[in-house]
Parts: structure tokens; sequence; C-alpha cells
């Protein structure tokens, strides 16, 4: 079998006409297509199951997927960025901040600041580097309304920032229901690919409001699950290729038969338990401050930040 040149019309079975509905299904990039599902690409663009077969075979010959040295890995994640929350103790228990390549779940009653999170961060992403920021665009898919340009306005100016600029870089979406938040995370592969924009940042907020409403009762919730693993993956797809920072927020729920500790859990169960790199519990602290908690990481221990929302955004309690 002979290695596609690098581009996706070079994959045996796919002519011009199949390489363009590729693309439009957000299939533009070998990567993407290595690590897709052979009904993916039947349902893409058309193809036959053996053929989808031998083109993603093709893709993954292209891309020498496999195994690579612990050497390697530790070489390639010299490109990680990471963004900064805007407090730095914050920064501080993520060994720096929200991490590019992987998802980062923050969950928490209402009230906790993980939409005004959510806010800072899509500013903070236009910051230069060496600020913490990622010299990138952010893509926001509002499914409870939540995204609100005058807070992004608050937050530019006190960065410096020119307000408009921020807001022409951030590419806001409301998701109207759980099928159409899915159509929306698999289309900013086309943002990245077909019209060339920097995206360095997705946002989620929330990601399981709309299947907390729609998935109702026990008899329902292996359905919901699996969607919402497939979601969550297409996710973590698109981090993972284009080195992009993803940020969700997660509803909780309370357990009543829990007499002893916090009884609150996050909603979804160990589908987005599993599904993300570093989970975040934010909380209420004393005299109107927030408190982090990271309770789940690759590699870093649990620990505690306290900081404070205020009118010009995230930041450290003096």
């Amino acid at each position: 079998m002979s290695k596609a040149n690098g581009k996706v019309e070079a994959l045996p079975g796919v002519g011009a006409t199949s390489a363009e509905k590729l693309k439009t299904a957000g299939f533009g990039e070998l990567l993407s297509i290595a690590v897709a599902s052979p009904q993916e690409l039947v349902n893409a663009c058309g193809m036959t199951d053996t053929t989808a077969r031998k083109t993603i075979a093709a893709a993954r010959q292209s891309m020498d997927l496999g195994f690579e040295s612990g050497e390697e890995l530790l070489e390639r994640r010299k490109a990680v960025i990471k963004l900064t929350t805007g407090s730095k103790a914050f920064d501080e228990i993520l060994a720096g901040g929200v991490e590019t390549g992987c998802i980062t779940e923050a969950f928490g009653a209402y009230g906790s600041c993980k939409s005004q999170l959510a806010h800072q961060l899509a500013v903070n992403v236009q910051l230069p580097q060496d600020k913490g920021g990622a010299n990138g665009y952010a893509v926001f898919l509002d499914t409870e309304s939540t995204f609100r340009p005058e807070r992004i306005i608050q937050m530019a100016e006190q960065l410096g920032l020119d307000p408009n600029k921020v807001l022409k870089n951030i590419k806001v979406a409301r998701c109207f229901n759980s099928d159409h938040q899915v159509f929306l995370a698999e289309k900013v592969e086309e943002l990245i690919v077909k019209e060339k924009l920097p995206i360095k940042l997705i946002i989620v907020d929330s990601l399981t409001a709309h299947y907390r409403s729609e998935y109702v009762g026990r008899g329902q919730l292996a359905d919901r699950q699996q969607k919402l693993n497939k979601h969550m993956h297409t996710l973590m797809k698109i981090a993972s290729a284009y080195n992009i920072a993803v940020y969700v927020t997660n509803q909780v729920m309370s357990k009543p038969d829990m007499f002893f500790g916090d009884p609150t859990e996050a909603i979804g169960g160990n589908v987005v338990f599993h599904n993300s790199n570093f989970r975040v519990y934010l909380r209420r602290g004393k005299k109107g401050t927030r408190v982090a908690k990271l309770v789940d990481s690759p590699h870093l221990p649990e620990a505690e930040a306290v900081f404070k929302v205020t009118e010009i955004g995230v930041e450290d309690v003096e």
C-alpha cells in the first residue's frame, strides 16, 4: 500500500468529490481520517465500508501512528501552552494554567464562577504566550445563554486589549439541544481547516445541560451516556490534533444519602470523569472569594487555591 503524500485526495478511494465531502464533514486532515471509524467516513461521503477501511489504513500508515518513546513524548509536550486563569494561585495548582491538547472540566454549584472563568479564558487566550495566552481565537459553545459580550469588554479593557478585536476573535454559537451541540463541536474543525482560524480554546458552557434535560430517567441513561461519550471524544480529538485547550463547565447534583463530607457530585458520571484530563471543583469561599480544588489530574496532586472574581475579572486575593 502506497503512502499518501500528506493530502486527503491522495488516499486510496478518495477522489475530488469525496475529498470535498470529507473536508466539509470535518475530515480535512490525514490525522482526522486516521483516527476516524469506518462508519464516520461512510456517513460523511457515502463510500463503502471496505473503501473506508482502506482509506483509514492508508492514512494511519502515512501518519506513522503507533508507539513512541517517553523521550519523544516529552519532546512533543514542549508544544503544550498554558493559559492563565488570571489568578497566580489558581494557575499554580494547574502547574501553570489550563493546558492545550486536553480537556479541563470545571464543576460546581450555581454562582461558583464556572462561566466567569470561561469568559476570562476567552479573553486570556488572545494574550501573547509570555503573558499567559496563546495568540489565538476562542470558540464559545453556549448551551445556557451565559455568554455576555459586555463582560468580555470589561475583562479586555482591564488587560489593555482592544475590546472590539477581542470580541471579533471569539466565535460564539448558541446550542439549542444536544444534537445541535454535537454538530457545532464537529464544525469547529472546519473553522480551523477551511477558514484557517488560529483557534486555541474551545469552551462548552455547559457540557451536560441539554443531556440532563433531554434524557430523563434510568431508561434513557445508557443512551445519554453513549452520546455524551462520543461528544467528549470529538472534543478530545480536536484538542489533541490541533493543540487546543478545551474548557467545559459541568452542573452538579446533591447526594442525599451522603451524611459526611461534601454531598456535591458532578453530572455525567464516569463518562465525563474519564474523558476529562483535569477536573476542578469550584465553590464559594469566605468573604466573597472562590475556591478551586484540583480533584483529578494525570500528574498533579490534589490542591486548592483561593481567588476572587471582581468587576475586572478573575484575580488573586490580596
